[in-house]
């Protein structure tokens, strides 16, 4: 019987789906409201009620904005932190390494985080670069730096390939010049010392007898490489006292090919193939016991999988809290209409009927509810939206925060649930008997 059903929804266009799953989840409140407001006006007493407590009202609203924020911020900042990242490796395609964990690998050659990983030796670089299909086989060789902004060696392809025309400036053209980040507070001309290291371990003076001069700036990227400085991968290595790739003799040659017994080792080669289907023979290829290779966004979907995992548990916390919360001001409403009891009871002393003054209890509940959730979205997406730039400005990776399907979803499932519980509140006020609450 339902076949036909899940037919019809799988052929819908992904945007249908979720705007009726959003119509869906929103029923029951539209359901309940229509059942308890049937045959009734109470929206003029209800607009009074408003205004004559507008500032305890202000103050109900204001919680219920601030619990809805909660989990609208949450889950619109856990989708920006995974579009940023997957976008920060958007340019690795396929990355070889010396065997060991994927995930380090991936921290390390893509989002540049410190890491000590053993090295390719020359003759297994040589290997990758020479092999069929291969269009870019760039060493990343890390381990220095300036000011906390870390100093990579590679080749002026791989430069190319992360931004195809500098914001500005020239590439480098010899072992003394760098090509920096578009978010490095250096400029053109500059010339500084790398440290050895990075972070608090770093050794500012251990390189004082070379310096780099700045010739060229990279156009913005969204990766902690904005954050980076991009040297010839032979500096790197001569810094350190190591052979450059090149003869002994020859002081000036950068970017391959390299002399394998000249080769001092790098942690990661970024490889590209001529066509999408040669990576796929490529990691099979150099997936050996001496060399691992890995595709970064396989490995970043696999973490992303299990943030999703996360995200289902942060998204039925906030709820639940949402709920809570929505259940203490449900109680405070339960309270409050005490202030206008007297009134309420004058009206069913008038022959009002019970039904009525039943929906002027529950409309009023459900409009603060209303406004709470919909206020509560525009402060959750302003507290992600803070917190994008917080993440940012720590990690480099650009994240950025906006509303989605999954939030909607997220407010119109706490609407339909609390304005069931505003039921509550709405029964209590009519249980009080009449007399005592015209007595006052």
């Amino acid at each position: 019987m339902l076949d036909p059903f899940f037919m019809a929804w799988d052929g819908l266009p992904v945007a249908a789906q979720d705007a009726l799953q959003f119509v869906f989840l929103l029923l029951p409140a539209v359901a309940i409201g229509a059942l308890v407001v049937f045959g009734y006006r109470p929206w003029s007493l209800v607009q009074a009620m408003m205004w004559r407590f507008k500032w305890t009202n202000l103050l109900f609203i204001t919680l219920i904005a601030v619990s809805v924020g909660i989990g609208v911020g949450l889950i619109a900042q856990e989708r920006g932190l995974r579009q940023g990242t997957a976008r920060a490796a958007d340019k690795f395609d396929l990355v070889v390494s010396a065997p060991g964990s994927e995930i380090t690998m991936l921290f390390a050659a893509v989002y540049l985080q410190p890491s000590d990983v053993p090295l390719l030796t020359g003759t297994q670089y040589n290997a990758i670069a020479n092999a069929e299909n291969v269009s870019l086989a760039a060493p990343i060789a890390f381990g220095d730096s300036y000011r906390s902004a870390p100093v990579v060696g590679t080749t002026g392809d791989f430069v190319t390939h992360m931004t195809e025309a500098l914001a500005d400036g020239r590439m480098f053209e010899t072992r003394a010049d760098a090509v920096i980040g578009a978010n490095v507070d250096l400029a053109l001309g500059e010339r500084f010392s790398p440290a050895h290291g990075i972070g608090d371990a770093a050794e500012e003076d251990a390189h004082g007898h070379f310096e780099y001069e700045v010739v060229g700036r990279m156009q913005p990227t969204g990766s902690p490489w904005d954050k980076a400085i991009l040297v010839p991968v032979e500096a790197v290595w001569e810094v350190h006292g190591l052979p450059n790739g090149h003869p002994p003799d020859d002081a000036n040659t950068i970017g391959p090919p390299f002399i394998a017994e000249q080769f001092p080792g790098t942690p990661a080669v970024l490889v590209r193939a001529e066509e999408l289907w040669a990576n796929y023979a490529l990691r099979s290829q150099f997936t050996t016991n001496e060399t691992m290779a890995f595709f970064p966004g396989a490995v970043l979907a696999s973490l992303h999988g299990l943030m999703g995992d996360v995200r289902e548990v942060m998204s039925v916390m906030a709820v639940v809290t949402q709920v809570l919360v929505t259940a203490g001001v449900l109680a405070g409403l339960a309270i409050l209409t005490r202030l206008f009891a007297r009134r309420l009871a004058l009206l069913r002393a008038l022959g009002a009927p019970r039904r009525f003054a039943f929906s002027v209890i529950w409309s009023y509940a459900s409009i603060l509810i209303g406004l709470g959730a919909i206020l509560g979205i525009v402060v959750g997406l302003g507290a992600a939206e803070v917190i994008s730039r917080i993440v940012t400005a720590r990690t480099d990776i650009l994240v950025r925060s906006s509303l989605g399907w999954p939030e909607l979803h997220l407010v119109a499932a706490f609407v339909s649930v609390t304005v069931a519980l505003a039921l509550v509140p709405a029964f209590i006020a009519l249980s009080r008997p009449v007399v005592t609450d015209l007595r006052g």
